[in-house]
Parts: C-alpha cells; structure tokens; sequence
C-alpha cells in the first residue's frame, strides 16, 4: 500500500490544523486558582493575660529536665511512627518523581534478530533480519494535564512532609505528657505512702484507746478501714506508674522491662512561658494546617488534570537506528545493512466512552470540595485547639493559691485534730475526716501541678511546636 504526495500533504495539513486548534483551545480551559478560606478571628479570646512568645522547636528544654531531653532524643531516633512516617515522605518523593517524567521526553532503546530458514523444491534459503534501534516518545501537553498531575504530586509530597512533622510534634507531646505522668504518680505514691503512715499511726492510737476501754469498737474498725483503703490507693498509684512507664517506653521504641527513670517528683520543673501572637500565624506554623492546605491544592491540581484529560492528547513518536533488511515489508524489501527511522503523530480524542472521563472529572471536583471542608476543619481545629490550652492554664492561675490554701489547712487541721485526740480532747470523727481531707489535699495539689504541665505541654503542641513552612521539623534534627 502506498501514499500518494497529495494524500501525505493533506495528511499533514489536518494535523497541523488539529494541534493549532488544540493550542488555541488551551486558553479555554478554565484555571484553578484556588482561594483558601482565610476568615482568622483577629486575637485570641483567652490569649490577652498570656505571657511568652511562640514556642520553640525545642520548646521541650524549657521544663529544665536533662532527663526528658535525653528521652526526646531517643524517640527521634527510635519512634516506630515517626520511622514509618519517614518511609511515607520517601514513597510520596518517589510519587513526584514519577509524575514529573511524564514532563520530559522518554526514551527507549530496542534490539531484535529473527533468523530465517526454509527449504522447497527449487532449493533451500535462510536469512538472519536484525535491528537496532532507539525510539523517542513525547506527549504535548496542550491542555497541562501533565504539569497539573506533576503539581499534584508535588503538592501531596509536600502534605506528606508535612503529616510527618505532625506526627513528630504528637510523639514529643506525647514523651513529655507521659513523663510528667510518672514523675506526678510517684510523687502521689510518696505521698499514699505518707497517709498510709500515718493511718498505721493513728491506728495504733485507737488500738491503745480501744485496749484502755476509752475508744469503741466502731472507732477501731473504722480505722483498720481507713488503712486498708490508703494501702488499696497506695497499690492502685504504683500499677498506674507501672503502666505508665511502660508506655513511656513504647514511645521511645524499646521494650518495658528493665526501662528505668530517675525522676520522682515534679519539684524540679520549670514552667516555660509561651504565649500566642496573631490567630492567622497558625496556618503557618501548624503542619496539620499546613499539610490539610497542600491536600487541598493537590485536589485543586487532580481536577485540572481530570478537566485536561476530556481534550484530545498528542503523542509525537520518532525511531532511528540501523536493521538488516535496510526496509522490511510485505511484498518488497530493500536488501541489505543500512540506516532506518521513523516519525509519527497520534492524535486522540475519546468520542463514546459510556461518560467514564465525565465521571472521573466529577469524581475529583466531589474529591477538592471534601479536601476544602477538611482544610476549613483543621484550621477550626487549630484555634479550638490553643483556646482550650489558653483556658486551661487561665482556671490554673485562677485557683493555684486556693490549691496552696487547701493543703496547707489541711495540714494545721489534722495535726491538730490528731494532738486532740491522742490527749483525749477530740472525737474520733474530727480526726478521720481531717486525716482523709489533708491525704485528698496533697493528692489533688499534685494533680494540679501535672494539669499545669500538661497544659503548657498542650499549648505548645496547639502553637505548632516552634514548626514553620520555611524551616520545617526534620532540618534540626
């Protein structure tokens, strides 16, 4: 079959035709500029009496605990989450890589040998046909459909650096929160060992008065009560710091048995000032916001590619090398060694496809629409998040000296109630409230003082951590 020169011609003027109609429908298609909602309140409601400045990337090392600092150190390194969030950021790269090659031209290299041999009564023949041959494929991209999915990509690459700077900020949190716990439940133990004492002592006060025929035997069995149920508290606080040093363990990715803390109080914790500026400065300096932000313009950059991938595609293909047969056809060949090439140009354009490229499109303009319902959540989320830290610490300051108050009341009202009734000047009854009021006294101060810790630990996570779109998480480490 041959091609006349009048048929090549207009062959070449449709296509040409084809592409310049492409080039100029190009500017048709609409652009996805995305506005992102940036209604931010302008302060923050419990924010005004705060003092401090954002928070630091080590913000960690303002409690003064070399302890903590050195159990942060091994949860970077060690944290089975954030090890795998890493391999995630190291996936989505690759994802981006992939998606940009479709940008650039791809090239291909082949060889091929067939040998041939055969036999007839007018005798017999054999040929060897090879080639060699590197071939070049490219697809114009009329449309961006190619730039958009690369974009996506990038894009995606970037809220999967982000998730994992997200997952990093939890983890530290979540070192110092349990740390704080075990140190806050070992000082409550010290002090359930103290009232177990001190019930034992009292006890032996009763059994005298109880053995002179002064106390009753309802005072002694209510005393005998009362030490069974401070060794039951006593027994309780110790199971939860066991529970929760293992669990401190598991965040620094080593098993529990033999994980020892010297830390038994919270006595020698600082309290790091961190305050809030401007509400809008979150969606910067939080990489949940952050990476919600990136999703949604990869979702942004996905719909355009589904929008571009509704218009007609152009492949240009080209092939040279050398091939024995020089031409290899059906009827006719070209004996010999010698040079070969190839262009060619596909257009295509989906005419009938049962509506599987509209469905697609709709599909990823549903898919953007829940990414900017998400993007608006986590920033809800964000300024939800530093007001209840903000709160918090604000009902903190407001009753730190009734706390102070109460223990120390407590402390004057059973010792006195205690002197009373060793001298036989007091009812029973005064002494055991008074002995159970200063035990929940003490406990509750140190519950408080964890809450206080807790809050500044909460507070600094809901500020961002000391991240920034700039500096990142992984850089200082």
């Amino acid at each position: 079959m041959t091609l006349s020169m009048h048929d090549g011609a207009a062959s070449r003027k449709g296509l040409a035709a084809a592409c310049l109609c492409a080039a100029l429908a190009c500017g048709c298609v609409p652009g996805t500029h995305l506005q992102l909602a940036r209604d931010m309140p302008p302060s923050f409601e419990n924010g005004a009496s705060a003092r401090g400045s954002w928070p630091t990337q080590d913000w960690y090392r303002g409690f003064g605990s070399d302890e903590l600092n050195h159990f942060v150190d091994l949860a970077v390194s060690n944290n089975w989450d954030l090890t795998a969030a890493r391999e995630r950021v190291a996936q989505a790269d690759a994802r981006a890589r992939q998606a940009g090659a479709a940008l650039l031209p791809s090239v291909d290299g082949n060889a091929n040998g067939n040998y041939l041999g055969g036999h007839s009564q007018q005798g017999s023949g054999h040929e060897l046909d090879w080639f060699a041959m590197l071939s070049a494929s490219y697809e114009v991209d009329f449309w961006g459909k190619n730039h958009a999915t690369a974009n996506a990509a990038r894009l995606q690459a970037g809220a999967s650096r982000a998730d994992r700077d997200t997952v990093a900020l939890t983890m530290l949190g979540a070192v110092a929160d349990e740390y704080f716990q075990v140190l806050a439940l070992r000082e409550r133990i010290t002090i359930a060992r103290a009232n177990s004492d001190a019930t034992h002592k009292v006890l032996e006060v009763v059994q005298a008065r109880f053995d002179s025929g002064v106390a009753s035997p309802v005072e002694l069995a209510e005393q005998k009560a009362a030490v069974d149920a401070a060794q039951i508290a006593l027994l309780d606080l110790e199971q939860s710091e066991a529970q929760t040093r293992a669990a401190l363990a598991s965040l620094l990715g080593r098993v529990p048995e033999k994980f020892e803390i010297e830390g038994k109080s919270l006595d020698l914790l600082k309290e790091p000032a961190v305050a809030p500026d401007l509400p809008s400065e979150l969606l910067i300096r939080r990489p949940d916001v952050v990476a919600a932000e990136a999703n949604l313009r990869a979702g942004s950059a996905n719909l355009a590619a589904a929008r571009a991938a509704l218009f007609p595609s152009l492949i240009l293909t080209a092939g040279a090398g050398v091939q024995n047969p020089a031409l290899p056809a059906t009827v006719l060949t070209i004996p010999g060694v010698g040079p070969s090439f190839a262009l060619a140009a596909n257009l295509t354009q989906a005419v009938f496809d049962h509506g599987r490229l509209r469905a697609q499109h709709d599909e990823t303009a549903a898919r953007e629409r829940e990414l900017l319902a998400a993007y608006r959540a986590a920033v809800v989320a964000a300024l939800v998040d530093v007001e209840k830290a903000l709160t918090a610490l604000q009902h903190l300051d407001a009753v730190r000296e009734f706390e102070k108050g109460s223990v120390s009341e407590s402390e004057r009202a059973f010792e006195g109630a205690r002197l009373r009734y060793q001298r036989g000047s007091g009812d029973f009854l005064t002494l055991l409230v008074s002995q159970r009021g200063l035990y929940a006294a003490r406990d509750q101060f140190t519950q408080y003082r964890l809450a206080r810790l807790q809050a500044l630990i909460a507070l600094c996570k809901a500020l961002g951590g000391g991240w920034s779109v700039e500096a990142g998480w992984e850089a200082h480490r």
